[in-house]
C-alpha cells in the first residue's frame, strides 16, 4: 500500500479499499448532509454492508483499469476522497471527482489530491483528456476546476438526477498539453 503526502499539514492520499468500510462509513456519517448536498454518495452507504459494497465497486473498477478511489486522510482521519469515476486508457480519457467533509474544506486538500491523480494519469498512463463534472450550485467544486486550469465546456442540461430532481451539470476539462504547460509555469513562477 502507498501513502502520498499532500503537503506539510499532516494530510495524505491513500487507496480507499473495501477493508476501510468501517472507517468510510464513519466518515460519511460525520458529514452526510454536507456531502449529500450535490451528490448521492451518502445514500449509497447507509450501513456497513452498503459501505463495503460501494468500496468494492471501486476495487472492481481498479481491477479492470476503469476507475479507482483514493481517500484523503488529515491527521490520521479519513475526511474525503478523490476518484477516477471513469478511466479509459485506450481512448485517453478519464473523469475525476471528489468529496470532502465540511470540517476539511478550505485547506486545498482536494486540489492537491486531484493534481496527484491528473499528474499520474497524464504522465504515467498517457491520458489526453481529463474531465470534471459539477453542479452549477456547487461553487466549491467549480473553484477546484478553475484552480486546476480546467476549461468550462458547457452545461449538460438536466442530466443528473439527485433527490428527485433532474439537475444540470457543468462539464469542465483539461487536455494533457495544457496540463503540462500550466504545471511548468507553476514550477517556474
Amino acid at each position: 500500500m502507498f501513502a502520498k503526502s499532500l503537503g506539510d499539514d499532516h494530510a495524505e492520499l491513500r487507496p480507499l479499499e473495501p477493508w476501510n468500510a468501517q472507517e468510510y462509513l464513519a466518515h460519511i456519517d460525520r458529514s452526510r448532509d454536507h456531502i449529500g448536498r450535490h451528490i448521492p454518495l451518502p445514500e449509497r452507504a447507509t450501513d456497513l454492508a452498503s459501505a463495503r459494497a460501494f468500496l468494492q465497486s471501486y476495487a472492481d473498477k481498479k481491477a479492470t483499469d476503469s476507475g479507482s478511489l483514493h481517500g484523503i486522510w488529515a491527521d490520521g482521519t479519513l475526511v474525503g476522497a478523490v476518484l477516477f469515476r471513469s478511466f479509459d486508457a485506450a481512448a485517453g480519457t478519464c473523469e475525476v471527482g471528489c468529496w470532502l467533509e465540511e470540517s476539511a474544506v478550505g485547506r486545498g486538500l482536494v486540489t492537491r489530491a486531484i493534481r496527484v491523480l491528473v499528474d499520474w494519469a497524464v504522465d504515467v498512463r498517457g491520458i489526453h483528456r481529463v474531465e470534471w463534472q459539477a453542479s452549477p450550485a456547487n461553487a466549491e467544486s467549480i473553484k477546484v476546476a478553475e484552480r486546476l486550469g480546467m476549461v468550462r465546456e458547457g452545461v449538460l442540461r438536466e442530466s443528473y438526477p439527485h433527490r428527485g430532481v433532474r439537475s444540470d451539470m457543468e462539464l469542465w476539462s483539461v487536455l494533457a498539453p495544457q496540463w503540462r504547460a500550466r504545471r511548468e509555469a507553476d514550477r517556474q513562477g
